[in-house]
């Protein structure tokens, strides 16, 4: 694997979100892409984390389309999927959502709806390679529901999320995953992160307080967005990595970019780059506390959460505790998260160092991980909200 992952590059756009999500976000050309790889790149490096995160979260989605499809009658549904990208999971989440509304249907001996599915990405995505999956999708749909194709539209809605998408009051429910911790763009006035390329241990006050800034607005943005394109008490359902304390360097948060930037920096002792290449670099991500979200939630005022809750996620996405064959491999685990970082960050990292050095950095980055992981089993944190519209 460690020979694939320095072979690997990228063609045609995907807008990177979660890795694995390969999706995963909705943000400006300038920030992070997931592209698709070339045949011979390990898939698994897409699949498991993304497949992973829907699997932790389908119980709430399912009883969050229950509390609020069981409360009124439809003869029209309307859905988006925002960061949807294109990967092999682009349509899971989809999926899920459209059983269950079948089965309450069911249940409730009432006429299934028409159902309106819009996947949302920049327009840089590969919406015809989730258009071409769609007739083996409509196919397993009528297999399990016995439904037919004239009940289910599903169209492409290509734009950011921070920002309108659709006229007032035509959705019923929103759902994300693994996008919105993707900023609009790097903070402002964070020049004196040097040595960073993220929020750390060492990052001066003002470098939080500018990313905490940042996310307040994109978020506040989003809110508002939605608000007006979601009809009277319509339902989001968000899923983003976040972190466990109000300390925004503690280490679930920040390590797999300390890591990073440990792997730029020691290319850059050897005159592969520029020091102050790595000074002047930042990541437009940001993992928010559970409070923080609340918070903003709240002073927006459009919506009401109904539910929030946070997941551990193993970095190796194979050694969750689900798995019971899963043996720890230093190397095999290094690769793993560096391929699934490589997916989220090339297109960045490649921008602003040039694609010369991508294959070294990474097999070091593979390196520093596998590394740090026989040392310490960090893992992701997500949070899941769940909200609804005010009347």
């Amino acid at each position: 694997m460690g020979e694939k992952l320095a072979r690997f590059r990228l063609r045609d756009p995907f807008i990177g979100g979660w890795p694995g999500h390969i999706q995963e976000p909705n943000v400006p050309p300038h920030a992070c892409h997931v592209r698709r790889p070339n045949l011979d790149f390990p898939h698994l490096c897409f699949r498991g984390p993304k497949r992973t995160v829907i699997k932790r979260v389908k119980p709430i989605l399912e009883d969050t389309v229950k509390a609020f499809y069981t409360k009124s009658l439809y003869d029209k549904f309307a859905i988006v999927d925002m960061g949807c990208s294109s990967g092999p999971n682009a349509l899971e989440a989809i999926s899920i959502i459209i059983n269950k509304i079948f089965t309450l249907s069911k249940e409730k001996g009432q006429t299934f709806p028409e159902l309106l599915v819009f996947l949302n990405d920049l327009p840089g995505n590969d919406f015809n390679n989730i258009f071409k999956s769609l007739p083996q999708f409509y196919k397993k749909l009528k297999e399990q529901t016995g439904l037919d194709l004239g009940t289910c539209f599903i169209s492409g809605m290509p734009g950011t999320f921070y920002g309108r998408l659709f006229p007032i009051e035509t959705l019923d429910f929103v759902h994300s995953s693994c996008s919105l911790h993707w900023l609009s763009q790097v903070p402002e006035g964070i020049e004196n992160n040097k040595g960073n390329i993220y929020i750390s241990k060492t990052s001066p006050k003002n470098v939080f307080e500018a990313y905490l800034d940042q996310f307040q607005k994109d978020f506040s943005l989003f809110l508002c967005c939605r608000a007006k394109e979601l009809k009277s008490k319509g339902q989001m359902i968000l899923t983003l990595l976040g972190r466990s304390t109000s300390d925004p360097a503690c280490n679930d948060c920040i390590q797999f970019w300390y890591l990073l930037a440990q792997s730029l920096l020691e290319i850059s002792r050897e005159g592969l780059i520029e020091e102050a290449n790595v000074d002047s670099f930042n990541i437009p991500f940001y993992t928010p506390f559970s409070g923080e979200v609340t918070d903003i939630v709240g002073k927006e005022g459009s919506f009401k959460i109904n539910n929030l809750k946070t997941f551990e996620l193993n970095w190796d996405s194979n050694g969750n505790d689900e798995n019971q064959d899963y043996a720890f491999d230093m190397k095999a685990s290094g690769e793993f998260v560096a391929c699934c970082v490589r997916a989220a960050s090339e297109s960045t990292l490649a921008s602003h160092f040039g694609e010369a050095i991508i294959d070294e950095l990474f097999l070091r980055y593979a390196r520093n991980v596998g590394d740090h992981l026989s040392k310490e089993k960090t893992k992701y944190i997500l949070l899941v909200i769940s909200m609804s519209k005010k009347s």
